[in-house]
């Protein structure tokens, strides 16, 4: 079976919501699939049709070239993790496993493995209701790992993660796509998977907005900019537009468009100007995914006035 989820012209509405418009993507092997869009932009609806949850109005989600309902034994086919809350809080962590273990025809020794892998395995014997944000999500984990899946499909990971937790949650998902897993995962954590995700399918409105690399994404937002540090931020804005360049002056950075790093250095030092840093912008994933979804976020508050007397 090819580790693969195939999605094609996904359409669904709840009465009058239209929540999928042709939602289309493929999620491939050796990656991670990073999926983000603004709430309400259909995210968790297309997660819910892959699993069979939803059934969709038209279109196709299939995964390995097959429908999951019509898997054998699915949680060896694909692993995923919905809500971490979707549990029994009267069992223990190793219990809810070894009920979705048997469930599944799997051997119990499976259980231990995938509790371990998890960080689960001193606190396996306490009750799951004990357990917090962070716990239930490294047992949710567990719970998509019981089958040694080839595809893995992840709803908001990093929810109540600490720091360490975080951390870890990158690195495991890093390893899974290294092993050659095709691996989705939906966060508004923006820097994680910026640092996580090979690739990115970003949806607005029911579709999808963009569906590119993520190195090939920050470089096209990025554009020819150059930061530049200064003390001397108007001499050194006069001395770039005069070379043809676009300059921007906010206090002691200088943002220029036009201009490649090398050529800005050595305008400012032919011009006398002082400088402590000149650099290539590089964008960051929340900047592109803001720029995307400008026009497709369904909530939006109003900018803050200021404070009333």
């Amino acid at each position: 079976m090819q580790a693969t989820i195939d999605v094609r012209g996904l359409r669904k509405s709840f009465g009058p919501t239209l929540a999928l418009d042709g939602m289309t993507f493929t999620v491939t092997p050796g990656q991670v699939t990073g999926f983000i869009g603004p709430n309400g932009a259909g995210k968790t609806t297309t997660m819910r049709v892959i699993l069979g949850l939803d059934a969709p109005d038209a279109g196709t989600a299939l995964v390995g070239g097959r429908r999951y309902a019509a898997l054998d034994r699915p949680l060896t086919h694909l692993g995923s993790l919905l809500d971490a809350a979707a549990l029994q809080p009267s069992r223990t962590g190793r219990n809810h496993l070894l009920w979705l273990a048997h469930s599944q025809g799997l051997d119990a020794a499976r259980v231990d493995t995938v509790l371990a892998q998890a960080g689960l395995d001193k606190a396996a014997r306490r009750r799951a209701g004990g357990y917090s944000l962070g716990m239930r999500q490294r047992l949710g984990i567990a719970a998509a790992m019981l089958g040694d899946p080839p595809v893995l499909m992840m709803d908001e990971p990093f929810n109540g993660m600490d720091p360490e937790g975080i951390v870890w949650m990158r690195g495991f998902l890093r390893s899974l796509a290294t092993g050659g897993r095709a691996v989705l995962v939906s966060s508004h954590l923006m820097s994680e998977l910026q640092d996580t995700a090979d690739h990115l399918i970003i949806v607005g409105r029911g579709k999808v907005l963009a569906d590119t690399g993520t190195r090939d994404l920050l470089a096209a937002v990025s554009g020819d900019r150059v930061t530049l540090r200064t003390t001397a931020p108007d001499r050194a804005a006069s001395a770039l537009a005069r070379a043809g360049a676009t300059a921007t002056a906010d206090g002691t950075t200088v943002t220029v468009s036009g201009l490649a790093p090398e050529k800005v250095v050595l305008l400012l030092s032919e011009n006398g100007v002082p400088f402590s840093e000149v650099s290539a912008h590089r964008a960051s994933l929340e900047e592109a995914y803001l720029e995307l979804t400008r026009d497709a976020v369904e909530y939006r508050a109003q900018e803050a006035q200021g404070a009333r007397r």
